[in-house]
């Protein structure tokens, strides 16, 4: 299989292995309006204790995503991450301070914008790695990843994803309309689209198999459902007309090249000379005689297949192309979040909108399910999960890591203002817990923490050994 190499990729594969197990300290809990100070001594190495299990952490990913480690292996149903872009322009600071000496030489020897650009896909792969490594351990058996990027990364990112979850656990590439319209100012192409690369932690092997990934189908819209009518009154309720020919012609196909009576106006009626019938000519029958063929308002229009909404799935199986109507775009993004913060001086430029996130929900989770989004930024993804738990009656449950200082004066507080209500929408009600990263369970010499609590070291001692709570 093809793998991807960079400087200091040596330094960054077991990496992860390195980072320490740190206590979460708990700072606080919300619910509803209430706040409910709780001291750090109560709260076990992965949260979840103090309240109903949704999560916001204060503090660098990586170390973050190793304290879950031994309470949520193998538990989370579903992770959405939105990393940065790494487009030049942004002032990330997810870095692991790589300090290879090959790395340093390396960068010395090359000049000018093209060296800046070889640096930065460095450090950005650097950084992503050992995270995409403690994210495929904590993701279920049956459990999905999906990541939204652009064209800076979205190669390097498909090959160290090959190589972390396996190729054979590609599910898809899905292509997201962020924008409604082109930029005049493009200097080359206007970009109208992202990427959303999605792997199964386990696809499964045949339809036997009991282990997993198993998507669901997306919820019909108002406009789809719409279609099916009963112009006819038929009593097997509401239909859809649909195509009787197939894209075959009559050499390929003459079996299916047949004339059929109207029974309407008694003429035979043929296909076109480079179609051919869906049914062979007995099946055909048995649906005229069914009654399953439409031939139009006044009876003499070409025929169509009635499929009636009654035997047709409640979903329709997802797709790779999203448009804007189907998962909202970025200019939605931003008006939620300036629906929220009116006049916030932090504002997000391309927060992802929450129909685009809870249509990720709506394929890989079902009403139970943990959602992890280690990059929480504006903290889009617990506002989907709460949303999409209220439409479907769901107990869904989330986990936001992020490192930046706006952590709780955006992240938490845009999650208060949902279960709160905001902007003359009603609340939904919730609650969650905040935490910081605490000290480390072991000492520069490999020995248990005198210093962390009694209460977190025996609950860490429990999870590593037993894998439960």
């Amino acid at each position: 299989m093809p793998t991807l190499n960079w400087i200091g990729k040596d330094k960054v594969i077991n990496h992860h292995l390195d980072v320490p197990f740190k206590v979460l300290d708990h700072s606080y809990r919300f619910s509803s309006a209430e706040v409910h100070q709780s001291p750090s001594s109560s709260s076990p190495i992965g949260g979840g204790r103090e309240g109903a299990g949704n999560m916001i952490i204060h503090g660098d990913n990586l170390e973050a995503l190793k304290a879950l480690l031994p309470q949520y292996e193998n538990r989370i149903k579903c992770i959405y991450i939105d990393p940065p872009y790494n487009t030049g322009n942004e002032g990330w600071v997810y870095n692991d301070n790589v300090n290879d000496p090959k790395l340093k030489k390396w960068l010395q020897q090359v000049v000018g914008k093209e060296g800046e650009d070889l640096s930065r896909h460095d450090k950005w792969l650097c950084m992503m790695y050992p995270r995409l490594v403690l994210m495929q351990k904590l993701l279920a058996e049956d459990g999905a990843i999906f990541i939204s990027i652009d064209d800076n990364e979205q190669a390097n990112l498909k090959l160290v994803m090959d190589e972390i979850f396996g190729a054979r656990n590609f599910l898809a590439t899905i292509i997201w309309q962020k924008k409604q319209s082109p930029q005049n100012d493009a200097i080359n192409f206007s970009t109208m689209h992202d990427y959303v690369l999605v792997y199964a932690k386990r696809i499964k092997q045949n339809k036997d198999d009991k282990i997993g990934f198993n998507r669901n189908l997306i919820p019909k819209t108002e406009k789809q459902i719409n279609r099916y009518k009963n112009t006819d009154n038929d009593k097997r309720g509401p239909w859809a007309s649909g195509d009787l020919t197939s894209n075959k012609t009559k050499n390929e196909r003459p079996n299916l090249y047949f004339p059929i009576i109207n029974p309407n106006t008694k003429e035979e009626v043929f296909p076109s000379s480079n179609t051919v019938w869906r049914y062979e000519r007995t099946s055909f029958q048995k649906l005229i005689i069914d009654d399953r063929i439409w031939w139009g308002k006044n009876g003499n229009s070409f025929p169509r297949l009635k499929n009636f909404a009654a035997n047709v799935a409640n979903g329709v199986v997802p797709t790779t192309w999203w448009t804007r109507e189907f998962a909202g775009d970025n200019q939605e993004g931003r008006r939620e979040f300036r629906k929220l913060f009116e006049n916030v001086e932090d504002d997000f430029q391309t927060p992802k909108p929450t129909l685009l996130i809870k249509s990720i929900l709506q394929i890989a989770t079902d009403k139970n399910s943990i959602v992890l989004d280690s990059f929480s930024g504006s903290g889009s993804t617990a506002h989907s999960v709460i949303e999409l738990n209220k439409e479907d009656n769901g107990n869904r449950k989330y986990i936001l890591i992020e490192m930046e200082n706006y952590a709780e004066k955006l992240t938490a507080e845009r999650v208060k203002r949902v279960i709160n209500g905001y902007a003359n929408k009603e609340g939904t009600g919730g609650s969650f817990d905040f935490y910081t990263l605490g000290q480390s369970l072991f000492n520069e010499h490999g020995e248990l923490n005198e210093n962390v609590a009694i209460e977190k070291i025996r609950s860490y001692i429990w999870y590593s050994e037993t894998k439960t709570a």
